[in-house]
């Protein structure tokens, strides 16, 4: 497997490239899978591997989370960013702690931190801050590289407010985020707006109305996906499946795909 440094090393740089994309698998077959199809780099998905589990969104552990990082790390050369949610847990001890057991106990490249509490709310926007702080101080400390991203969960927590998430983020940035992030914009003119208000790079959640090309010329330097291959893949399963309840119809079934060329 390539070296934990050398993939650190390769996440930091694909931000000061061309644009990329960042999909997010959720299990080490998939994570093997889009490794074999060309990707550069993975993130994780806090939904897809709480799915994994049996559990709805944020029902997976920090513990859950390094297992299963350590587990991508192992199975892949690529680097990994992880879905950290909140830092599973309000303070600023929490965001620290977070980041430093996925980068320490399982390889991870980067990380991300949100501003949105499991309870209901958003942070107040300069505890919000401190937190990231906090984050970015416990892995600027560590002998490697370790790219931090920041979310502001406004427009997928209802409240689209682009003046407020454009606050937000140049907050993180000041606090020390190495990317900032938005999910659920909407439109090309959303994403320049905020990628024009800020200096560091900027990661966009994909949308299927929208191109990588249309994102990227927006000024989005990171895209990723979220959940949503999860879903794909659970909703093509669950399709067949009910035609085998419902009408005993097996002509959905598929034959293995070509495993032995993306395993090896």
């Amino acid at each position: 497997m390539r070296p934990v440094h050398d993939k650190a090393l390769a996440l930091r740089d694909l931000h000061s490239g061309e644009p990329f994309v960042i999909p997010n698998p959720w299990d080490v077959g998939s994570a093997r899978v889009l490794e074999a199809l060309g990707f550069r780099a993975l993130a994780t998905t806090s939904s897809g591997f709480a799915f994994t589990l049996g559990c709805v969104d944020g029902g997976a552990t920090l513990d859950d989370v390094v297992k299963h990082v350590a587990a991508l790390n192992a199975a892949t050369d690529l680097p990994v960013s992880v879905d950290l949610e909140n830092g599973y847990g309000p303070s600023t001890e929490d965001a620290a702690t977070a980041v430093m057991r996925v980068a320490e106990e399982a390889g991870a490249a980067g990380g991300s931190v949100e501003d949105w509490d499991p309870h209901g709310h958003l942070y107040e926007i300069g505890h919000a801050a401190e937190r990231i702080a906090a984050a970015a101080e416990a892995v600027r400390a560590r002998p490697l590289p370790f790219t931090l991203t920041a979310r502001a969960e406004n427009h997928i927590r209802g409240n689209p407010d682009l003046e407020d998430t454009i606050a937000r983020l140049r907050a993180y940035e000041a606090a020390g985020a190495d990317v900032l992030y938005a999910p659920g914009l909407t439109s090309s003119e959303e994403i320049r707006a905020v990628c024009e208000a800020v200096s560091k790079p900027v990661n966009v959640l994909a949308l299927p109305g929208m191109t990588f090309a249309e994102i990227a010329e927006a000024g989005a330097q990171r895209v990723s996906v979220g959940g949503a291959l999860t879903w794909v893949a659970v909703d093509a399963m669950a399709a067949v499946a009910t035609s085998i309840r419902e009408r005993g119809d097996f002509s959905g079934l598929r034959r293995s795909p070509p495993l032995g060329e993306w395993f090896s």
